[in-house]
């Protein structure tokens, strides 16, 4: 990956996008740092939002801090995260939508103006909730602060307001480095968050190994020792898993057409193990941690709100195993509307191939099947395991907070398959620019 970066910026073209994509993230970071007129962030790092073991703070971590700064960004990407998700499920599920899909361009533009109505809906709603939530810290709006509480409604829309401007301009910034730097800019956004989160982190704990108690200092660096190691092994079975594939070998039978012999050729059909990627743990953490979030915003003291807390709270044991039945719904769900055995099965067909020793037609489609099913098993139990191993055995390992925070579940998987695909997009841009020199 670093010769492909070194390469990359010996080429102008790619070396401006990269410029590009470098300063749109400067100024997404920059944004989740300043504050909103009439907010007092210094209140929100000494209270108890601002802390990792409520679901809030853990929202604000996915972000790099912003929701706990206070900032003009503090919604970040989540709105137009979900409004996607949700748009992805309702294409299979409305007639129309899926007739938008299926028309290439146009349809693809009707269905992004959708999402980005969708988002600053969501975004709306979580801001109205996020400011209910604010204004239950003392002090936290600046009216208070002045003696005139009569003016903190005017004020709490005015933070509304600069709330969802704030989620439609980062859709705005990650869609500009997807159309003019390299990689998919949603997926950067997150990436650059999570890595400032851990890096936040760290620095953290290595103020904690220079204090005056040698016992502090002495966990504090056996502790980030031992995240670190644990990290990168989590990373390697993370990258070795993504690349893995199941090759299905393809024949192709020879034709005579006129005084030409086709075909005869072999081939093989790539099915990769995790297909599906991080969606289906978005989707499942999504659903079991939305009745949550929306009592702690609302109805924070509800007898309902307390259960769930202590009975499907983020690492209770009913929540993992909950957790991971929804992970692997989503995988076989995602599975079935990614790779359909039948159109591949008659797409072999057509063009004269068969897998050796199945018969062409509908024995290979089940033969296929066969294969998604195992493959999507497996995948989805992987990503069970990335769920379990930071939720449940880092903080009985680590006793840390703070670290096992850093990197969260679809963290790691996106901070892994955001990198992977970055390298490709590189190598695909240097691949172009060499082929261009070789025309000329």
């Amino acid at each position: 990956m670093f010769t492909t970066l070194v390469n990359a910026f010996k080429v102008k073209d790619i070396r401006r996008k990269i410029f590009i994509s470098l300063f749109l993230l400067l100024i997404y970071r920059v944004g989740c740092w300043m504050p909103i007129p009439g907010i007092e962030p210094g209140i929100f790092r000494s209270s108890e939002f601002g802390k990792n073991d409520s679901l809030l703070g853990l929202m604000s971590a996915i972000g790099g801090g912003a929701l706990q700064n206070g900032a003009l960004l503090a919604l970040g990407i989540a709105p137009y995260i979900n409004s996607s998700i949700i748009m992805q499920l309702l294409t299979v599920a409305i007639p129309k939508l899926e007739q938008w899909s299926k028309q290439g361009e146009e349809g693809r533009r009707k269905i992004n103006m959708w999402t980005r109505v969708l988002t600053l809906i969501l975004a709306l709603a979580q801001a109205i909730g996020i400011v209910i939530n604010w204004n239950r810290t003392p002090n936290a709006i600046s009216a208070y602060m002045f003696g005139s509480a009569n003016l903190a409604w005017l004020i709490s829309i005015f933070v509304v307001i600069f709330l969802v401007a704030g989620a439609a301009f980062t859709m705005w910034i990650g869609e500009r480095i997807t159309e003019l730097g390299i990689g998919n800019g949603i997926s950067l956004l997150i990436f650059v968050g999570i890595l400032a989160t851990a890096a936040q982190a760290i620095l953290f704990q290595f103020k904690r190994m220079i204090t005056d108690d040698p016992i502090a200092s002495t966990n504090a660096m056996w502790g980030l020792i031992g995240f670190l190691i644990m990290v990168l092994f989590i990373f390697f079975f993370i990258v070795f898993i993504d690349l893995s594939e199941r090759r299905i070998p393809i024949q192709y039978a020879k034709q005579i057409k006129g005084r030409k012999m086709y075909g005869g050729q072999s081939t093989h059909i790539p099915i990769k193990v995790n297909a599906s990627g991080v969606l289906p743990i978005i989707f499942a953490m999504a659903i079991i941690t939305f009745p949550q979030l929306i009592c702690q915003l609302f109805w924070p003291n509800s007898g309902f709100y307390i259960w769930y807390r202590d009975w499907l709270g983020a690492g209770k044991p009913i929540y993992v195993v909950v957790l991971s039945l929804l992970i692997f719904a989503f995988a076989f769900f995602y599975a079935q509307i990614q790779f359909n055995p039948e159109e591949v099965a008659r797409n072999i067909q057509q063009y004269g191939g068969f897998i050796p020793g199945i018969r062409p037609g509908q024995p290979t489609a089940q033969h296929l099947a066969k294969i998604s099913k195992r493959l999507t098993f497996f995948g989805a139990t992987f990503l069970a395991l990335i769920v379990l191993i930071p939720s449940v055995i880092l903080p009985f390992v680590l006793k840390d907070n703070s670290l096992t925070n850093a990197f969260s579940a679809t963290g790691l998987l996106i901070v892994v398959s955001v990198a992977l695909e970055f390298d490709k997009q590189l190598q695909g841009q240097l691949m172009m620019k060499h082929y261009k020199g070789f025309l000329k």
